[in-house]
């Protein structure tokens, strides 16, 4: 029976039905884009090390030059040039033709070489003197530095020598 007081407030029953057969619709999610940028400097580094250069026990009465090696260890940034200088030392007197090493206030010559041959002296460029060089791998690279105490130093005291050599590396 119909009862005028409901008219309007029933749902028919096949609308009821597809509401409860159809599926809930999603509510739409929006996005929205944008770029995020990213930079770095990668700086030209490089730091230094060095082994070394002991001449051990030399006998200056033997006529002989006494020859030896010691060392540095070069690390710059991949594709960095450098370029290794050597000071002269501070031996009293020293020069790039002859550095000195001292025990108290004696001298003993020597030299640092950049090939084996000891036929071109170690300094700064200036001279007559040649500097090492390379390019940075990102690695150590090796380099040998060649030494020797020239023959006929006679008159050269009985005693312990050092000498300090400032190496400085150019980038």
């Amino acid at each position: 029976m119909f009862d005028p007081r409901f008219a309007g407030t029933l749902v028919p029953a096949a609308t009821l039905l597809a509401c409860m057969i159809a599926p809930a619709t999603a509510a739409q999610a929006q996005t929205a884009t944008s770029t995020l940028t990213v930079s770095a400097t990668v700086t030209a580094n490089c730091t230094v090390s060095t082994s070394a250069l002991a001449f051990g026990n030399v006998n200056t009465l033997s006529g002989s030059n006494v020859d030896s090696t010691g060392g540095l260890s070069v690390t710059c940034t991949n594709g960095t040039a450098w370029t290794a200088a050597a000071g002269v030392g501070a031996g009293s007197g020293a020069s790039f033709a002859s550095r000195r090493m001292t025990s108290g206030g004696n001298l003993l010559a020597y030299n640092l070489y950049t090939n084996s041959g000891r036929t071109t002296v170690w300094g700064n460029g200036t001279a007559g003197t040649a500097n090492l060089t390379g390019t940075g791998t990102g690695g150590a690279q090796s380099v040998t530095v060649y030494g020797r105490v020239g023959s006929g130093q006679t008159n050269v005291p009985a005693g312990a020598y050092v000498d300090t050599v400032t190496v400085t590396v150019t980038y």
